[in-house]
């Protein structure tokens, strides 16, 4: 029986680690980011892949940083065939990625060279990509350059968020490892180099990231809202407070010469505000300062009865 290590943290990674469960594959120990404190309560919390990693009675290590750790020492002390990391949020020692017999592999949710880093599925909406998809890689000291060994894509629609594309990349990574992991074990796959030249990296994303620059087109905000959404979400900011924006339609058929960031119509119903060139994008639910999450309706003959056509949002970078 095939002995393996997982390493992952959040949701992303657990179908993954039960679905190496499922197939028997012998897991020695779970290896997780610790738990942080969530919400406005900053309840400890611990990770998802910690949750389920003690559902089914599996070790669980947690380093704060894992290189020179003693959970680090633990782990070269073990009899591994394999590391299997996905979404981990560490990068790994070259001594613990030597270890294993079959070495350490990764599973990653973009279609490498493209979208290296820890934001991909984010950058992949925000560019507004047509498709995305999973690679399984080899894991060298470099960030996501290792050789590939599986890829498939999956199409981004336009209802997308970060969330359901996690939810499909997740299934589509459980499947493509567990489809490919025999072969790999037995030596049958060659691996294959990436293109250094079409590499491109998607960092984490900054909190100056999160707000809305009008300028861009209605299409261009509304991916960027989709690829925030439901973290860390974008926003816009009215009268010096901020308005988190979680759903929004581009209007396709509709036209402005209002310049970029006005409030062209406000009913009972509707909140349109113009975007760049002369485009316009309607808000569908949005979370003014201080308030919970409301539809534009609940918005509007509600804490936003002030707003008006006419006003400005701030134009953002």
């Amino acid at each position: 029986m095939t002995k393996i290590v997982f390493m992952g943290t959040p949701d992303f990674s657990v179908p993954i680690l039960e679905g190496l469960l499922e197939k028997g594959y012998e897991i020695l120990a779970v290896v997780t980011q610790p738990d942080r404190p969530v919400g406005r309560k900053k309840v400890i919390t611990p990770p998802p892949v910690k949750a389920a990693a003690l559902q089914h009675g599996l070790k669980v290590l947690q380093p704060e940083k894992i290189s020179n750790s003693p959970e680090m020492e633990e782990l070269l002390a073990m009899d591994m065939d394999l590391i299997v990391t996905a979404a981990f949020g560490q990068f790994l020692p070259e001594k613990l990625l030597q270890a294993p017999k079959h070495g350490a592999i990764n599973v990653h949710a973009s279609l490498l060279p493209k979208y290296r880093g820890g934001a991909p599925v984010h950058y992949s909406i925000i560019n507004g990509e047509a498709e995305t998809g999973v690679t399984i890689m080899e894991m060298v000291k470099k960030m996501d350059a290792g050789d590939m060994l599986a890829q498939k894509a999956l199409p981004i629609t336009k209802q997308d968020n970060v969330g359901t594309m996690f939810d499909k990349l997740s299934a589509l990574g459980k499947e493509l490892l567990l489809d490919m992991l025999p072969h790999y074990l037995a030596g049958e796959i060659t691996p294959v180099p990436q293109d250094e030249s079409k590499a491109t990296f998607s960092p984490n994303i900054t909190r100056e990231q999160e707000q809305i620059s009008w300028n861009k087109t209605a299409i261009e905000v509304d991916n960027q809202v989709r690829g925030m959404h439901p973290w860390p979400i974008a926003f816009t900011v009215y009268g010096g407070q901020r308005w988190k924006l979680f759903h929004t339609t581009p209007l396709s058929e509709e036209t402005t010469t209002e310049p970029a960031g006005t409030i062209i119509e406000r009913t009972k119903k509707q909140l349109w505000v113009a975007a760049g060139n002369g485009t316009v994008l309607q808000i569908d639910e949005l979370q003014p300062a201080g308030k919970g999450k409301l539809t534009t309706v609940e918005f509007l003959n509600g804490v936003g009865q002030s707003v008006k056509v006419g006003d400005k949002l701030e134009l953002g970078e």
